[in-house]
């Protein structure tokens, strides 16, 4: 079964079950997304995802238990990318607890042929929220550019766009470039912030001594 999406995610895998793993990643291959790394160790899944920045974290996970649930929100919480759960039970309390723990979407199911149609599903979704998102990202990191540009010219939001487009047509650049390297640019020139004044600090940073008031007799 191929995955529609125009993109292919790139994706880390860990299954403590060798046989899930090998599985997993089949599936996921096949899906037409890359798999960027693949791992028995699940309790490294947030280390490698700082390692390998993949786009989403697909652990397999076969025990129901609280200590299962305490990895799920130690993943989560360290991970640097969503992360997906597939979980080997049917119990409705354990994957509904395992629901709560952050994680962006789970798959439960144990039979191979099921588990293919869901992992196809989950990560169909997936992309197009990664569509969605980054779409949004764009659109706010090309919003704080215009807004630099008004300020620092005293230009209106369109005059502010046009010279976006019109450096990105000189240039060859990408828009959503030109708008990060102004966002960027802004960071880095703004001027340091003067020091709070006081009796004793000068503008020009001279330390003068301040004459002790004797107390009276």
């Amino acid at each position: 079964m191929n995955s529609e999406a125009h993109d292919p995610l790139r994706v880390l895998i860990a299954n403590e079950r060798k046989e899930r793993l090998k599985t997993t990643t089949g599936l996921v291959a096949a899906m037409g997304h890359h798999v960027i790394a693949r791992s028995l160790e699940v309790t490294e899944v947030a280390a490698a995802t700082a390692e390998t920045m993949p786009d989403v974290a697909l652990v397999g996970l076969g025990e129901s238990s609280e200590h299962a649930l305490d990895l799920i929100s130690q993943i989560v919480q360290e991970a640097a990318c969503p992360v997906i759960a597939i979980l080997e039970t049917q119990d409705a309390d354990f994957v509904n607890e395992a629901a709560k723990r952050g994680i962006f979407a789970y798959v439960a199911h144990s039979d191979p042929e099921e588990l293919q149609g869901a992992v196809d599903i989950v990560l169909r979704r997936f992309a197009e929220f990664h569509r969605l998102e980054g779409a949004l990202g764009r659109r706010a990191l090309t919003e704080r550019a215009k807004g630099i540009l008004m300020e620092r010219h005293r230009i209106d939001e369109r005059e502010a766009f046009e010279r976006l487009r019109s450096h990105s047509r000189r240039t060859g650049r990408k828009l959503i470039d030109v708008a990060e390297a102004v966002t960027t640019s802004h960071l880095l020139l703004m001027p340091r912030p003067e020091p709070s004044s006081n009796n004793s600090q000068p503008s020009d940073g001279r330390i003068v001594d301040v004459p002790r008031v004797q107390p009276a007799e």
